[in-house]
């Protein structure tokens, strides 16, 4: 092949490359912002969507500049209600609850395995945790 004989064919294919999957995540981050915002009238996203098919990258520039903040604000709060459901399954499955946790240190320190400086370290640790 001729072009990969040639390093600048090469090197600018692999920027365009590299420009159009930029491109990509750009535009499926629009689109899945759009749903996202609960806000917005469906006409308006429908809207939005003819024209990120029609005129793409003016599109595309016009909704990150007027639409941006509240992009990232919507990713942010996507992000940490997914934070928080993930935190809560791995509690439900842990099986143990702080004050499970502290019940076992004090049959310990009641049978006499661990000091009571132990105990006081494994109580602090429970409720931190």
């Amino acid at each position: 092949m001729d072009f990969l004989s040639n390093f600048g064919s090469l090197l600018w294919w692999f920027l365009s490359i590299f420009v159009f999957v930029a491109y990509l995540m750009a535009l499926f981050s629009i689109i899945g912002d759009l749903f996202r915002d609960h806000t917005l009238n469906g006409w308006w996203k429908a809207l939005w969507i003819l024209f990120l098919i029609f005129v793409p990258f003016l599109t595309a520039l016009v909704y990150l500049i007027a639409r941006g903040q509240g992009m990232a604000e919507r990713s942010r709060a996507q992000a940490t209600k997914a934070q928080e459901a993930a935190d809560d399954y791995i509690r439900s499955v842990s099986g143990t609850s702080a004050a499970d946790e502290i019940a076992k240190a004090k049959a310990l320190l009641d049978a006499g395995t661990i000091t009571a400086a132990e105990y006081e370290s494994l109580k602090a640790r429970a409720l931190a945790g």
